[in-house]
């Protein structure tokens, strides 16, 4: 992998984030990839359990956010992104996230780790379990 590959992986998840249904899935994690939202909770495993997850987790794949990223490093199948997302509701709510992500030769994801932030004062985001 390298910084490129992972700015499109990232793209991407994206791209299906916003996309209606699950289904596409498969072409961003592998079968049996781990999802964690939290560096202390147990990961999501398997497409069906992420899927699951994905339905959970959004609004909806016409939620009003925007997305900033930045590559922090990238180092033979594992990448570090910074992550900043801002939806637009009421009141407005913002999150700075770490993605640690480990990519196949395949393109598809094995490992996804999230570190969630959020700012004080403001709760943390619904998909996320831990304290922040």
């Amino acid at each position: 992998m390298d910084r490129p590959g992972l700015e499109r992986w990232v793209a991407a998840y994206e791209r299906l984030w916003r996309t209606p249904g699950t289904d596409a899935l498969g072409e961003l994690f592998a079968e049996d990839a781990t999802y964690s939202t939290a560096p202390y909770e147990a990961p999501y495993r398997g497409l069906p359990a992420i899927a699951a997850f994905w339905e959970g987790g959004r609004d909806g794949p016409d939620e009003d956010f925007t997305m900033t990223v930045e590559v922090v490093a990238v180092e033979a199948a594992a990448g570090v992104v910074r992550v900043a997302v801002r939806y637009d509701v009421d009141p407005p709510q913002e999150f700075r996230d770490l993605w640690v992500v480990r990519i196949a030769d395949d393109g598809r994801c094995t490992h996804f780790e999230e570190w969630p932030f959020a700012p004080p004062g403001q709760p943390p985001p619904h998909w996320a379990p831990g304290p922040f």
